[in-house]
């Protein structure tokens, strides 16, 4: 009888070893103090993500004309990917994107779900921007930290 216990005791701690060695998916986001970027407002969960995890998202290049009319490539992860995993309430129809230092600019949604080259770019000193092809300049927003959805 002891051995019978001995053996259904090491099958326990055997199972318990292989449950806690299963891969665990990834956390969707990222908590907010460590956040880079988040999405707030009318969406079915607000998101967090650390500037790792935006980067290791699915990217494409966007071309994008400044001010001075010189046009440049730039690489990052569309808006509407983002918009898609928070889930955007339908009666949503605004953006506010929010730059590091506090400028704000309101955009269309309806404008931003039609832009398939919108993305939060990666910049060379880390963080984001708000590449915007074909929307106002104003939608160009440096150091994006937010994507406020109205």
């Amino acid at each position: 009888m002891k051995k019978t216990w001995f053996y259904v005791g090491i099958v326990v701690v055997l199972l318990g070893a292989l449950v806690g060695c299963s891969k665990e998916e990834p956390p969707a986001a990222a908590p907010a103090a460590d956040a880079a970027l988040k999405i707030t407002g009318k969406v079915d969960q607000e998101l967090s993500w650390t500037e790792e995890e935006v980067r290791a998202m699915d990217t494409i290049e966007a071309e994008s004309t400044n001010n001075a009319g010189e046009t440049a490539t730039y690489t990052g992860v569309p808006v509407n990917a983002l918009l898609d995993q928070a889930g955007v309430e339908s009666d949503a129809t605004t953006l506010v994107l929010v730059g590091d230092d506090g400028h704000t600019a309101e955009v269309d949604l309806a404008e931003v779900r039609a832009c398939q080259d919108c993305i939060a770019s990666f910049r060379n000193q880390g963080g984001f921007s708000a590449v915007m092809p074909g929307l106002s300049g104003q939608a160009q927003v440096k150091g994006l930290v937010e994507i406020q959805v109205k």
